[in-house]
């Protein structure tokens, strides 16, 4: 499923370049691990999945943090007939840059008759930091992908917008190897003005989104409206686009926001795949 051999182990200097590889196969009517790499700082973490839950994964960035030139590479994969969950189990913070951009490249491939769930913790941008991140989604088949990321501008608490550096949030979605949808997000600069302008982000201290690619995406975009209809506190929409549900989120309170998100999340696994409306324990730390 996976080639680790090519990988360098180390990079020059003290910047991160982790990786993460995890698979994930159906084997006598459950699902398993089949592959597992992790190179530092990323490593996995295997809680015990809520009963009647698929089997669950949570990668941990062991470093407290990203800086400018850290990498970081995640490959994701579940083979016919799979179900897990995988998700970060804390916040990720991008600090402030001198200059070069921190990279995360997330890759989530899901074969035939499989679900695969990436659910995100928030990724916290410092004023002057640099982020390029990219989500590639190849669902072959029946598959089902449901994937999600949300984003922080500032450190909110400590009342600190994000009013300088660059952002470019990018996602790809392929079925079969036909492109069906790609989106690119890009802040770049003096980015005050674009966040708080009403047709921007109309001042949203946070903004998150959620991508369900399935064969029944259309037949879905109902589920999500009804699991929308459920939470409160933020700005949310969802619509379906060439077999894929996208739905956005906005909110001035991040908190408000995350909870919101996570209320949807469990909403729409639970109507759309029939499992437990509840997130992972390691979610809620």
């Amino acid at each position: 499923m996976f080639d680790a051999t090519s990988q360098s182990e180390t990079r020059s200097g003290t910047l991160a370049d982790g990786r993460a590889e995890i698979g994930f196969k159906k084997d006598g009517g459950a699902t398993r691990l089949a592959h597992l790499y992790n190179r530092d700082p990323l490593r996995f973490l295997f809680p015990t999945p809520a009963t009647g839950d698929c089997l669950q994964a949570g990668l941990v960035t062991t470093s407290g943090g990203l800086v400018g030139g850290d990498r970081l590479s995640i490959d994701i994969a579940t083979d016919v007939g799979a179900m897990a969950l995988i998700s970060p189990s804390a916040a990720e913070k991008v600090y402030r840059s001198a200059g070069a951009d921190t990279e995360m490249d997330v890759s989530l491939r899901a074969e035939s008759a499989s679900w695969l769930e990436w659910l995100p913790q928030e990724t916290i941008l410092f004023n002057d930091s640099r982020l390029k991140r990219v989500t590639r989604i190849e669902a072959n088949g029946d598959a089902r992908v449901f994937a999600g990321e949300m984003l922080v501008f500032g450190r909110i608490g400590r009342g600190e917008r994000l009013t300088r550096g660059m952002v470019r949030e990018c996602w790809e979605v392929r079925r079969d190897g036909h492109l069906m949808w790609a989106d690119n997000l890009h802040l770049d600069g003096d980015i005050a003005a674009t966040i708080d302008h009403p047709a921007g982000f109309d001042g949203a201290t946070a903004a998150a989104t959620a991508i369900y690619a399935g064969p029944d995406a259309a037949e879905r975009l109902a589920d999500a409206r009804a699991s929308l209809d459920e939470i409160d506190g933020v700005r949310s929409a969802a619509t379906a686009v060439n077999g894929v549900v996208v739905v956005r989120f906005l909110g001035r309170d991040a908190r408000t926001l995350r909870a919101a998100f996570g209320k949807f999340w469990a909403a729409f696994r639970n109507r759309t795949a029939k499992l437990p409306a509840s997130l992972p324990r390691l979610w809620h730390v």
